[in-house]
């Protein structure tokens, strides 16, 4: 069940993984992750998700600069969500691409960036800006979980299901019929 206690501060990842990243190999270390069954009903609680089906991570962890950490890859999963007209379950499949760059707390790098107010200009496709971490790993299933939760529809609809339809409003109900009646009845007087 879902457990929620307030306390959102250091909830770690259900799909949490740190990987060390002392003496990174320069071409980067493959990092494989399949959530467990456990680590599912988890996700799918902290995601308010009826159920998730898989999570798979592939990722590559290289250096970056002089002590930074360049993590890239995809995040995939198959969901099921609540359509939120017909509150029927709705499968989904979630592909995110993973790209992120962490810095060691303290590192001239990431002086570097606060003194020129947050200039670091990495390449335009790139992440947004540096993360720091301490320690010597990173969590990259936490990572991982950030971009999969960015690929989760807030809007689950059931397909034919129309943006504007609302649960009171059911299919071949009567409702629809004395409208259509009501258009024709318009189009009969013009």
């Amino acid at each position: 069940g879902c457990h929620g206690t307030g306390e959102m501060t250091a909830v770690k990842s259900p799909v949490s993984c740190n990987v060390s990243v002392v003496r990174l190999p320069k071409k980067g270390m493959s990092v494989s992750l399949d959530a467990t069954p456990e680590q599912l009903a988890a996700l799918a609680c902290a995601h308010h998700l009826l159920e998730a089906k898989a999570f798979h991570v592939d990722l590559v962890v290289s250096p970056w600069k002089r002590d930074g950490v360049a993590v890239s890859g995809r995040v995939e999963g198959d969901i099921v969500q609540e359509c939120i007209v017909t509150l029927d379950p709705v499968e989904a499949h979630v592909d995110e691409r993973i790209s992120a760059v962490f810095i060691p707390k303290g590192s001239k790098l990431d002086r570097f960036e606060k003194l020129s107010g947050g200039e670091m200009i990495l390449d335009p496709e790139g992440p947004d800006s540096p993360e720091s971490f301490s320690g010597t790993s990173i969590d990259v299933g936490a990572l991982a979980e950030e971009f999969f939760a960015l690929g989760i529809d807030p809007y689950p609809r059931k397909e034919g299901i129309e943006p504007g339809a609302t649960a009171d409003v059911e299919e071949g109900s009567q409702t629809s019929g004395t409208l259509a009646e009501k258009l024709a009845a318009l189009q009969r007087k013009s």
